[in-house]
C-alpha cells in the first residue's frame, strides 16, 4: 500500500472518529434509554414478575391470556381506538381550520393567537386534568350554567358511559393549539402568488384551499397526523385522572389498563406484554402512513424534479 493511501486511510479513520464522538451522546441516551428497555421489555414479557420475586419464565403465556382470556384488555383496546379514531381527526381538523383563520393580517392577529395556544401551553398536566373534572362534576360549571337555562336535573357527565368519553375528546379538542401552530407555520410557507394566480383564473375560496392549500400543507398535516395519531394510542393522563378509567371501562384506555396491570397489581411480565404490543401496533400504524403518504403527501422540490 502506498504512503498515500495509508494516509488517507489514517485520515478516514480520524474522521470516523470524529463523527462517533459527536454523536456519542445520542448513542449512549439510545442505548440506555430506547434499545437496552425494549430489550428488557421483551424478556420481562416471557416472564411472570411482580417485583418482589425473580422473574420466573412462561414463554408466551402473557400474550395467550391477552388476547383470548382477558375480556378487560380488549374492551380497553375498543375504547382506545374509538377515541383515537374519532379525537385525532376532530383535533387535526379544528387546529387546520383555526391556523386558516389566524393565518391573517390583523392588528390583534398575533394576541388572538397567543390566546388560542395557551391551553397547550399547560399540556397534558396534572393541573388541567383536575380542572376539567370539576368542570364536568355533578356539581361542576357545566351544570351550572344548564340550571341557569332552565336544565333542572343535572347530569353526570362523567358518570355515564355515552358522556364520559366525549369529556375527554372535548379536552383534547380544546388543546389543540400544538398542531395549530405547525398547520400555521406551514401555510406562513405558501406563495401569496399561487393565490393570486388562481383568482385571476376564477378561483374560488374553496377551490384555492382544494387545489392548492391541502397539496402544499400535506407534508406538514403528514407530520401532525403522525403526532396525533401516537398521542391517541398512548394517551393516559387525562383518563387516569378525570374518569379513573370508569364508568363501566368505557374510559379504560390502552396506556391506563397497562398502568393497573404492571403498578397497581404488580403484574409486571403481563403489563410489558402489553406495552410490546402497544409498540408494535404504533411502530405499523406510523409504517401504514408511511407508506400510503407518496399517494397524498406532495413534495414540491421532489415535483418539480421530475
Amino acid at each position: 500500500m502506498s504512503k498515500t493511501a495509508t494516509l488517507a486511510t489514517v485520515r478516514a479513520r480520524k474522521n470516523a472518529l470524529s463523527g462517533y464522538l459527536f454523536i456519542s451522546p445520542w448513542l449512549v441516551g439510545f442505548l440506555g434509554l430506547t434499545l437496552i428497555p425494549i430489550l428488557g421489555i421483551f424478556y420481562l414479557s416471557l416472564t411472570s414478575y411482580d417485583v418482589f420475586t425473580p422473574p420466573r419464565w412462561i414463554g408466551m403465556r402473557n400474550f395467550t391470556r391477552m388476547f383470548f382470556e382477558d375480556r378487560r384488555y380488549w374492551v380497553s383496546v375498543r375504547a382506545t381506538l374509538y377515541f383515537a379514531f374519532v379525537a385525532v381527526p376532530l383535533r387535526l381538523f379544528f387546529a387546520l381550520m383555526v391556523a386558516l383563520a389566524l393565518n391573517t393580517k390583523h392588528r390583534m392577529i398575533d394576541l388572538y393567537r397567543a390566546v388560542y395556544y395557551t391551553p397547550s401551553i399547560l399540556g397534558t398536566s396534572v393541573a388541567v386534568a383536575v380542572m376539567w373534572r370539576e368542570i364536568f362534576g355533578f356539581r361542576g360549571l357545566i351544570n351550572s350554567l344548564l340550571a341557569g337555562v332552565g336544565v333542572a336535573r343535572p347530569v353526570a357527565w362523567l358518570g355515564e358511559p355515552s358522556t364520559a368519553i366525549w369529556t375527554l375528546i372535548l379536552l383534547v379538542l380544546w388543546q389543540f393549539g400544538s398542531p395549530m401552530l405547525i398547520f400555521l407555520a406551514g401555510l406562513k410557507q405558501i406563495p401569496e402568488e399561487l393565490y393570486e394566480s388562481a383568482h385571476m383564473d376564477g378561483a374560488g375560496g374553496l377551490r384555492k384551499f382544494l387545489w392548492i392549500t391541502l397539496p402544499l400543507l400535506s407534508p406538514v398535516i403528514f407530520f401532525n397526523l403522525i403526532m396525533q395519531m401516537i398521542f391517541g394510542f398512548t394517551v393516559f393522563t387525562e383518563p387516569f385522572i378525570i374518569t379513573q378509567g370508569g364508568p363501566l371501562d368505557t374510559t379504560n384506555f390502552y396506556a391506563l389498563y397497562l398502568y393497573r396491570r404492571a403498578f397497581e397489581s404488580f403484574q409486571m411480565g403481563y403489563g410489558a406484554a402489553m406495552a410490546l404490543v402497544l409498540l408494535l401496533v404504533v411502530a405499523l400504524s406510523t409504517a401504514v402512513v408511511f407508506k400510503t403518504s407518496a399517494r397524498w403527501v406532495f413534495y414540491e422540490a421532489k415535483e418539480g424534479k421530475g
